[in-house]
């Protein structure tokens, strides 16, 4: 197979991103909107998921590409949206047409030789005009009381056993009156949640995720491995000043425990891919639009890194969605949880033919099933965690979310 690269005219924004939310593959980060619609070229099985991707798969790597030089994730570029378990299989799909457009106004078009120019397909694109819905069916998982008594618990345990740290989870599933539009559903997100990353990606399971997430597990260019983990949270009322909030979270013992725990675990991992890992000294805040987190960049440089998938394989679940010591922490998670979380914190992005990718959690997202829904949230869990608060800090994720679909608040 092979694709030919064209630097075009660019596209615009508010169709191609409907186009690509509704029935592609969108990833719309700081640094690119990527945008992948038409067919499926190619539907690459990872059979062991994570757990089993050592290297990019030849059917990645072996597609030709010409034509015009382009940046980083504009060529051969497959997408992603990975479980959170790590053993379960996964997907990477190649889409027909892909669009990379930048903020300086740059656009990039990659699609097969001879493939029609879509421009037309996108500007016959409709616009969004779906509302908010009200749930018709709703079931919270745990009840929020429950969640109260599994952080207790969990607490209890982390005060007595060998557990640093553990991030426990819960749901909320539903349905509402006509088909949920993803591209409505991506249009508001976009609206307030503008500096986080807006993902709309279909799943194996013919569902479709979409969400805003503020976490950067992994960007690879070249030699070069960055991560921004989030860790440390508090909410920002409406009417209140977030730079009043954050400076309560800069100086909170419990928050600044939660975050060092997730900063030194991604560190000490880097190390074993680099001797040249750099973490910014101190957090910094890191608002959104109705919470604030604790955020720290960290830097790794190789001669080459590993492809993304590799770093993925490396650096997933970190502390942040899982806990520390891992393998102690996502055994508590099944027996406390209960529950699959399916894509919920999971790995979703891209990667290309080169190796160079991003991948960002699944956070602050809804899996869409035609009229049902299923988002999730999670708060990390320390010894010096006040079940309540925990229990409130899920509220406000999964309000990021629900907020931007139904009517009235959950």
């Amino acid at each position: 197979m092979r694709l030919r690269r064209r630097e075009v005219a660019p596209f615009e924004v508010e169709r191609l991103r409907t186009l690509a939310a509704r029935e592609g593959w969108l990833v719309e980060s700081p640094d690119a909107l990527r945008a992948g619609f038409g067919r499926r070229l190619l539907a690459i099985a990872l059979d062991d998921g994570l757990a089993g991707a050592t290297h990019l798969p030849a059917a990645l790597t072996d597609v030709g590409l010409a034509g015009d030089d382009g940046p980083s994730g504009s060529g051969v570029v497959a997408f992603a949206t990975l479980p959170f378990d790590r053993s379960l299989a996964g997907q990477l799909d190649l889409p027909e047409y892909l669009v990379t457009q930048t903020p300086d106004g740059r656009a990039f078009l990659t699609a097969p030789e001879g493939s029609p120019d879509p421009r037309t397909l996108v500007e016959a694109v409709e616009p969004p005009t779906q509302g908010l819905q009200e749930p018709v069916d709703l079931e919270l998982r745990p009840t929020p009381e429950g969640y109260a008594r599994l952080v207790a618990q969990a607490v209890e345990e982390l005060r007595t056993k060998e557990l640093d740290k553990v991030v426990l989870a819960r749901a909320v599933r539903g349905a509402v009156g006509a088909a949920v539009d993803p591209g409505a559903l991506c249009a508001r997100l976009r609206r307030r949640e503008a500096v986080s990353t807006l993902y709309s990606l279909p799943t194996p399971e013919r569902r479709r995720f979409v969400g805003a997430s503020p976490e950067l597990l992994a960007s690879r260019r070249g030699s070069r491995v960055r991560c921004h983990p989030l860790a440390g949270t508090i909410a920002i009322p409406s009417d209140g000043a977030a730079e009043g909030y954050g400076e309560w979270l800069l100086h909170s013992g419990k928050n600044l425990h939660e975050h060092a725990v997730v900063v030194d675990e991604i560190v000490a991992r880097l190390a074993e891919i680099s001797d040249d890992v750099a973490a910014d000294p101190e957090p910094s805040i890191v608002a959104l639009g109705s919470v604030a987190h604790l955020g720290t960049w960290i830097v790794a440089e190789g001669d080459p890194a590993p492809d993304a998938l590799a770093v993925a394989r490396l650096l997933h679940p970190t502390a942040a969605v899982g806990g520390r010591p891992r393998d102690e922490a996502l055994a508590a998670i099944a027996r406390l949880e209960r529950h699959d979380r399916g894509h919920f914190a999971g790995p979703l992005g891209w990667v290309d033919r080169e190796g160079d990718g991003e991948w960002w959690l699944g956070l602050r997202g809804v899996v869409l099933d035609g009229t049902q829904f299923e988002a999730w949230a999670g708060a990390g869990i320390v010894p010096e965690s006040d079940p309540i608060a925990e229990r409130e800090e899920t509220r406000n994720k999964l309000a990021v979310v629900l907020s931007a679909l139904l009517s009235e608040s959950v």
